[in-house]
């Protein structure tokens, strides 16, 4: 069974149904993955259905029934911290959620699910083009 951690990015591409979001599907309804979501994509995530004049309920319910959630507590979140500056003085366009859901995968032994250029070169991702 493999871990995966999938990322803001992936869950709009599930929900748009793109041929990137049909490959995404495939691995989140996989029963041989184990599959979670961190809170702070589910706040992406809500925030740009919303913005897209999509159904929300819809997507928290496919978020919430599909995977597990999982949040950081504070001694996580100053290694997200500290994560974030490092990658970020190579890679200025990675961002703080990113962060927080490649350290949730870390803490998980879990790859993220993504296709979002930022996580190139990030062993512990796996991308989706």
């Amino acid at each position: 069974m493999a871990r995966v951690v999938v990322d803001s990015w992936a869950w709009m591409e599930y929900f748009e149904g793109s041929s990137v979001g049909r490959r995404i599907r495939d691995k989140i309804i996989d029963e041989r993955n184990e599959i979670f979501t961190h809170v702070v994509s589910i706040a992406e995530i809500i925030s740009k259905v919303r913005r897209r004049e999509k159904d929300v309920d819809t997507a928290w319910k496919a978020i919430t029934t599909l995977s597990r959630i999982i949040n950081l507590d504070e001694i996580d979140s100053k290694e997200t911290g500290l994560l974030h500056a490092k990658i970020k003085s190579h890679n200025p366009n990675f961002g703080l959620a990113d962060a927080f859901v490649l350290s949730a995968a870390r803490k998980l032994e879990a790859k993220v699910l993504t296709g979002d250029p930022d996580f190139k070169g990030i062993d512990d991702a796996i991308l989706i083009s």
